[in-house]
C-alpha cells in the first residue's frame, strides 16, 4: 500500500520527528509512505489532483486536523488523521477552523489523540464518535551525540563559561512561536539570576516565526541571565539536555511535547507549566514539577536545587514513566494496524 502523509515538516520540530517517527513504522510493516510538507499545498483540490494523477496511492495519512487534515477534504482515498494538539486546544476556538475540523473528522476513518484529555476534547468540540478515536501516546527514542562540548555550547550561546562546572543552566527546548510562550518566564528568572549568578536560562530551537524570533532576540539580548541559542541536530540537542540542571517548558498549549518526555528518557527533571498537555504526562513531585506563574517556577526550581531526594525521586520515576507508557513497540503496533484499516 502506498500512502501519501502530510504534516508540517519544519526542521528540527517536535512534528517533524513525531513524522518521521510514524513514517518509519509504517514502512517496516512493508508499506510505502511518501512524507510531505503541508505547507507546500495551497488547497484540498491540490492534494487531490496529485492522487487522482497518481493512482498508486492507496491512502493518506495527516499530523493536525486543520492544518494537514483540511487538505484532504477532496481526496478519493480512505484516509486517517492524528492530532496535533494544537488543533484540539486553540483551533477549535475559532468557528471556521472548528467546522473544517469537523468535517474532517467525519470523513477520517480513524484518528489517533495522544492523550485521553485529547480524546475528551475533541468529542466535546467536535461532536466526533468516539470509536473512531484512538489513544496512542507519543514513542520516545533518545540519542547523544559523543562529540558534544557542553562548554562550546554555551560559549556559542554567550553564557558565561567562567564557572561552566558551577553553572545550573535550565534549558528551554521549543520552536521560536507564540504558542510556546518562551518569553514567559523571562523577567522573573533575571531577578532570580541577579540573586544568583549561577543559575541561567538557556533558550533553543528553530526559528520558526520569523516576526517573534526578531521580538525573543531583542529581549533575550538585554535581560541578564536569559540566552539564546542556535538549533541543533537531534542528538546534538539530546546531549545538551543531558548536560543542563532541568528542561523546562513554558507553553501555552501542547499536544504532548516530546521534548518532556525525552527529557525523562535522558534522567533529566522536568520544569513544566501547568496546561492539560504538559499535565497529562507530568504528575506534580512524581514525574517531574508543575507551576502556574513565573514566580512558582522559581520557587519550583529553587526546590529542586536543594531538595536532592525529591530531584532523584521525580528523575527515577520519569525514567519508569516513559519506559512503561511511551515505548516505540506499542506505539509502531498501533500504527500499522490502524493503517491496515486503510485497506
Amino acid at each position: 500500500m502506498k500512502l501519501l502523509f502530510l504534516a508540517c515538516l519544519s526542521p528540527k520540530t517536535g512534528n517533524h520527528t513525531t513524522a518521521e517517527r510514524i513514517r518509519s513504522h509504517i514502512e517496516s510493516a512493508g508499506h510505502t509512505c511518501e512524507l510531505r510538507d503541508a505547507a507546500e499545498f495551497q488547497s484540498p483540490a491540490e492534494v487531490a489532483n496529485l492522487l487522482s494523477s497518481n493512482p498508486t496511492f492507496e491512502g493518506a495519512l495527516a499530523i493536525h486536523l486543520f492544518k494537514a487534515g483540511r487538505l484532504l477534504l477532496d481526496i478519493q482515498v480512505p484516509f486517517g488523521v492524528i492530532f496535533g494538539g494544537t488543533d484540539i486546544n486553540e483551533d477549535v476556538k475559532v468557528e471556521q477552523k472548528r467546522v473544517v475540523m469537523e468535517q474532517v473528522l467525519q470523513k477520517a476513518r480513524f484518528a489517533v489523540a495522544f492523550t485521553d484529555k485529547l480524546k475528551e476534547e475533541a468529542e466535546l468540540y467536535l461532536l466526533s464518535q468516539s470509536s473512531r478515536i484512538y489513544v496512542q501516546p507519543q514513542g520516545i527514542q533518545t540519542e547523544v551525540s559523543e562529540q558534544f562540548c557542553w562548554s562550546e555550547f554555551l560559549r556559542s550561546s554567550d553564557a558565561s563559561i567562567e564557572h561552566v562546572d558551577e553553572l545550573r543552566v535550565f534549558l528551554l527546548v521549543c520552536g521560536l512561536r507564540r504558542v510556546k510562550d518562551p518569553l514567559y518566564l523571562v523577567e522573573a528568572f533575571r531577578e532570580w539570576h541577579y540573586e544568583n549568578p549561577l543559575n541561567v536560562l538557556v533558550i533553543i530551537g528553530p526559528k520558526i516565526d520569523p516576526v517573534f524570533t526578531v521580538e525573543v532576540e531583542a529581549v533575550v539580548k538585554r535581560t541578564a541571565g536569559v540566552f539564546l541559542a542556535q538549533e541543533r541536530s537531534q542528538q546534538e540537542l539530546h546531549a545538551a539536555m543531558k548536560w543542563c540542571f532541568a528542561v523546562v517548558n513554558s507553553s501555552v498549549s501542547e499536544g504532548m511535547s516530546a521534548a518532556i518526555l525525552e527529557a525523562m528518557d535522558l534522567g533529566v527533571p522536568v520544569l513544566a507549566r501547568d496546561i492539560p498537555g504538559n499535565a497529562a504526562v507530568v504528575q506534580h513531585e512524581y514525574t517531574g514539577l508543575l507551576y502556574s506563574s513565573p514566580q512558582e517556577f522559581v520557587h519550583q526550581s529553587q526546590r529542586l536545587l536543594s531538595d536532592h531526594e525529591l530531584r532523584e525521586r521525580v528523575v527515577r520515576n520519569g525514567k519508569l514513566y516513559v519506559e512503561e507508557y511511551h515505548g516505540l513497540n506499542q506505539e509502531r503496533e498501533t500504527y500499522r494496524r490502524l493503517v491496515d484499516t486503510l485497506l
